[in-house]
């Protein structure tokens, strides 16, 4: 068997030409084809090519500090680059670098969720011009305020663009960008025809679809994967190829260094799920806020299993939510409470900060688009997401800031699609001192920023919108917990020890409804030992 489709990387990127659209495979470093990356922009230092390159990525296939993250550093500091166009990019914050590159409007910026970027390339791949989605409406995505638009530069060249469309009298957004002319993208084994498996990734996100949209009519498009190992033809277990061999014009075998399973795991097998953990391995956590809070998410949902008499299929994003599967776990419910991540993990722990995206122990691992489908489609039973503003609507602003880009990840997908939503954070930003223990909150020293603010500073939760849907809102951190009703916030719950008045409405830039029925939040909540939720089950 002919092993031609297997190249060093210099003869498969010297066949990506100038001003290419090129898709690049990666949730942070999950699927990340870190070395082709690398290799791309060393041939441009040596010969001026490619150039001109317009990047579509999905969130980043970068953390700080690593491959893709340098690059841009370098094109930074070099004032006349022209090896980059812009990028569409649906989480830039891993890389401080094309922040401030889109920033000082050097190349064009543009931001979608990461749902609606992982359907553009899927519907790209059937021949249709783009993704026609309800999410966006109402946030900074919708036309009619930022459009996804990141810098002037992109305001003013429109490669990409979101325009409001109507359908039988219902808006609808139409998301559109340039076609893939080449993809890169990453799997563990290839055969000597280029039949792709993954079988040590922590997730495949979307890497057929980028390898269909960029062969896609018109023009057929280049494909290059980066592999770890080469295997014999037919020796691959055809149920585990994620990208069949015709779709796949090179192979290339990348060195170690460059093949880690995420942003601090060179090979774990319990992230891949080729080994699951026992049971009984519980939370680490030692108990603070961040551990109140997510306890408070858990009996959120655990209310919810009581409700609806079966176990909850739930989101948990990054931050403090994507906690609550280890407290899950030491409370001894993690079979009541399923879990999924972005990047398509069903089940075990999910890891938090850069390698966000890898969970240790999954039971099933899908497909982005796929993933994306179960949240968009309300498929799942509730999610929770953290917050960094709150307005007296109830609109939420997860991250963005004026001078701070991290875009919007999952979240309007997530937020939009989900029929209960449990928002999650501390009350207050800035440096503080909080203590728990002996089953209530101690405030030393509170922190200067407020969250709960009159308007958020760009709303990427529309709470009106999820009012008309029947979405059911809690908003819940370590001192309250505020429900939304038609007429606002209302405040249900409040931290033993602290003084409502004092803690919480000073604390507010609007005064919320107070509950009739207003009570201290469960002390158990603020105590060292589990809270024996199991047994109310």
């Amino acid at each position: 068997m002919s092993m031609a489709k297997v190249v060093d990387a210099e003869t498969a990127v010297s066949a990506v030409p100038d001003g290419a659209v090129i898709a690049v495979s990666g949730f942070n470093l999950l699927v990340a084809p870190e070395y082709l990356l690398l290799k791309l922009f060393e041939r441009y230092k040596e010969t001026g090519h490619p150039k001109g390159l317009f990047l579509e990525v999905n969130p980043i296939p970068t953390a700080p500090g690593r491959v893709l993250d340098r690059i841009l550093g370098e094109i930074y500091h070099e004032k006349d680059q022209d090896f980059l166009s812009g990028m569409l990019v649906t989480y830039p914050g891993w890389s401080p670098y094309i922040q401030k590159l889109i920033e000082e409007n050097r190349v064009e910026g543009y931001t979608w969720s990461i749902g609606t970027a992982s359907w553009f390339f899927r519907e790209v791949a059937r021949g249709l011009p783009g993704v026609l989605t309800k999410v966006g409406l109402g946030t900074f995505l919708d036309p009619r305020e930022d459009g996804g638009y990141l810098n002037e530069l992109a305001r003013k060249k429109k490669r990409c663009r979101i325009d409001v469309v109507t359908i039988n009298g219902e808006e609808y957004l139409f998301y559109r960008a340039p076609k893939p002319t080449v993809a890169f993208i990453r799997g563990t084994t290839a055969d000597e025809i280029g039949n792709i498996a993954t079988e040590k990734e922590g997730a495949f996100t979307e890497i057929l679809n980028l390898a269909q949209a960029a062969k896609a009519e018109p023009g057929k498009g280049i494909i290059i994967a980066q592999v770890e190992r080469i295997a014999r033809y037919p020796s691959l277990n055809p149920q585990g190829v994620r990208v069949p061999g015709p779709l796949v014009d090179y192979v290339v075998v990348a060195p170690p260094e460059y093949h880690r399973q995420s942003a601090n795991i060179t090979y774990d097998p319990r992230v891949s799920g080729e080994v699951i953990p026992p049971r009984g391995v519980s939370s680490s956590m030692e108990l603070g806020t961040k551990k109140v809070i997510a306890r408070r998410i858990l009996v959120e949902m655990l209310e919810l299993v009581k409700r609806l008499k079966r176990p909850v299929l739930v989101n948990l994003g990054i931050g403090i939510p994507d906690r609550v599967a280890g407290v899950a776990m030491e409370e001894g419910v993690a079979d009541w409470v399923f879990t999924t991540v972005e990047s398509g993990p069903f089940g075990g722990i999910a890891l938090g900060g850069p390698d966000f995206g890898a969970s240790i122990g999954p039971f099933a691992i899908i497909s982005q688009p796929d993933q994306f489908a179960n949240y968009e489609g309300g498929v799942i039973d509730a999610a929770s997401l953290g917050f960094m503003q709150v307005d007296e609507r109830g609109n939420v602003n997860p991250s963005l800031l004026p001078g701070r880009l991290p875009g919007p990840g999952g979240f309007p997908v997530i937020s939009y699609g989900s029929p209960r939503m449990f928002f999650a954070g501390h009350f207050t930003a800035g440096k503080k001192e909080l203590r728990v223990r002996n089953g209530r909150l101690e405030i030393v020293s509170d922190g200067n920023v407020r969250k709960f603010v009159r308007s958020v500073y760009k709303v990427v939760y529309n709470a009106r919108l999820g009012l008309e849907k029947g979405q059911e809102v809690v908003y819940i951190t370590e001192r309250a917990v505020f429900r939304l009703t038609r007429k606002g916030l209302r405040l249900e719950e409040y931290a033993p020890g602290i003084d409502v008045e004092r803690d919480i409405i000073d604390n507010m830039e609007f005064e919320p409804l107070i509950s009739p029925r207003l009570r201290e939040m469960d002390e158990r909540l603020f105590r060292d030992e589990p809270m024996g939720l199991k047994d109310e089950l």
